[in-house]
């Protein structure tokens, strides 16, 4: 016996109509998730980090600061924007100097090459932002219902979708 296909919903949730006509209107309402998903979170980390103990910090610093923080090793720009998937360096190499002149990371320069790393103060905001994060983030998921593997399979979607963002850049670009 097959599976009944529910009905198209009549009303669908997406940030411009003109992009939900026709074929293909779902990536619409996933560009929409993405965009409400996008603004909670970033408000999200200057929030927690503000009740770490910095609320100066931009979001793109903040996951500059988290990166380099990542696993305790040090890290160049390059390392950091692919990582994070940024094509404009220059917006990670301020982030970068101003996570330096705010003592929270090291900067140290071989050859060419600049490698960061967190300094004591900046490891230690991490840490605080991730007991902010427990408490405040972590400790509530239970109730949304959503498995440790389904949030897996999400990241893994998304991280997929991201790969059709790109490749799709590309051949905009290309026009």
């Amino acid at each position: 016996m097959s599976e009944e296909i529910p009905p198209t919903p009549s009303r669908r949730i997406v940030s411009s109509r003109h992009l939900a006509e026709g074929e293909g209107w779902e990536a619409s309402e996933l560009e929409y998730g993405m965009i409400i998903a996008y603004n909670a979170f970033t408000r999200w980390m200057s929030r927690c980090m503000a009740a770490a103990g910095n609320g100066d910090l931009t979001p793109l610093e903040i996951l500059v600061l988290h990166n380099a923080n990542h696993r305790g090793r040090e890290k160049r720009l390059t390392d950091i924007c692919f990582l994070l998937n940024i094509e404009d360096t220059h917006t990670v190499n301020y982030a970068l100097r101003k996570l330096v002149k705010a003592e929270l990371l090291t900067a140290e320069k071989r050859g060419k090459e600049v490698f960061y790393r967190t300094s004591p103060a900046g490891a230690e905001l991490c840490d605080a932002y991730r007991a902010i994060r427990q408490a405040c983030f972590l400790d509530g998921l239970p109730r949304t219902d959503i498995s440790g593997e389904e949030l897996r399979k999400i990241a893994a979607q998304l991280r997929a979708m991201s790969g059709q963002y790109d490749q799709a850049s590309r051949a905009a670009a290309s026009l």
